[in-house]
């Protein structure tokens, strides 16, 4: 008989047969390892509401080493971090929302233009694959893949408009772009600014003040926030498995902007795009300053500001300012 702890490339792996465990046995390994718990009850109350693992996440910036918590640490910072997180990553989702809400406004009036009401479904409006200046670490486009997915995503919804539609003219599920761009993923909208012909993409990065490339990988990079957001999971001090391609200038660039892999460069592509959405601007600015109040209390943690990848005196970079 074949070893079942064997994996597909050979390697051991074991059983797991950790058991369940009640929330004060929970608490048990966090003491262990040295985290100060004042209160236990507390404590109990709040891993009853947050699961320990999610929990676990907000404890790496508290550690000196894997799962030994630098000294005098307590639950309430770590709880504190939590909260931090929470408020920063309601503010994200907020910049988010705006942002693809502009883009998926600015494509379908542009595209709608150019092309008709349904170029969108014509391949021959799009690259037959994205050029070598628009990849950014995914696939090329494939029209007749976001077609596709965008008829499923058109079967689905109950929007009113949708269905008026599918009752009223031919051709459901192909919806005008201008319909089918709300109906659309974030992703698919990504995709299709992807597939863009050269024009169309200049055209619309234009808006944003950025070259097409850029904007290209910047849509993909919120794409992924977007979507740790919508999991609820940690922000303020993750580093960003799709990091965004940068325009090789001083902004952009070490020491104003230290690295592309934290969230301080997701900040300043979110107010270097809201700046651009003319329509909000009053939002926009009461948004940087919620932003940046929320920034002047970080975790007490070490290297706090390292781990968000802000920059010294980052309220003064040029694109924040």
């Amino acid at each position: 008989m074949p070893d079942s702890n064997l994996g597909s490339g050979g390697s051991h792996l074991l059983a797991y047969v950790k058991p369940w465990l009640s929330w004060s046995d929970q608490l048990l390994p966090l003491i262990n390892r040295g985290l100060v718990v004042k209160d236990r009850a507390a404590a109990m109350e709040f891993l009853s509401h947050v699961n320990y693992y999610r929990f676990s996440g907000y404890c790496l910036a508290f550690e000196r080493t894997r799962h030994e918590f630098m000294p005098h640490t307590t639950f309430e910072q770590v709880r504190s971090a939590y909260d931090f997180d929470r408020a920063l990553r309601d503010l994200v989702t907020e910049a988010l929302e705006m942002i693809e809400v502009d883009v998926r406004t600015t494509i379908s009036h542009y595209f709608g233009k150019r092309h008709g009401a349904f170029g969108h479904i014509d391949p021959a409006n799009f690259f037959a694959s994205a050029p070598s200046q628009y990849k950014h670490k995914r696939s090329d486009f494939n029209h007749a893949n976001w077609h596709g997915t965008l008829r499923r995503e058109a079967d689905r919804s109950q929007e009113k408009f949708i269905e008026h539609f599918k009752n009223t003219y031919v051709g459901f599920p192909d919806l005008p772009v201008w319909m089918a761009t709300e109906i659309m993923s974030f992703g698919s909208i990504s995709r299709m600014y992807q597939g863009l012909l050269r024009e169309d993409g200049r055209v619309i990065a234009h808006r944003y003040g950025v070259q097409p490339l850029f904007l290209a990988s910047w849509l993909h990079h919120l794409v992924y926030v977007r979507n740790v957001c919508a999991h609820h999971s940690r922000l303020w001090d993750r580093v960003w498995a799709v990091k965004p391609d940068l325009p090789p200038l001083p902004n952009w660039s070490a020491p104003l902007l230290p690295n592309n892999e934290h969230i301080f460069v997701t900040l300043l592509i979110l107010r270097h795009m809201l700046k651009r959405c003319l329509g909000i601007a009053l939002w926009d600015t009461d948004w940087k300053a919620r932003v940046q109040a929320l920034l002047n209390s970080p975790p007490i943690a070490a290297n706090a500001h390292v781990r968000m990848g802000l920059s010294k005196n980052w309220s003064l970079h040029p694109l924040w300012m």
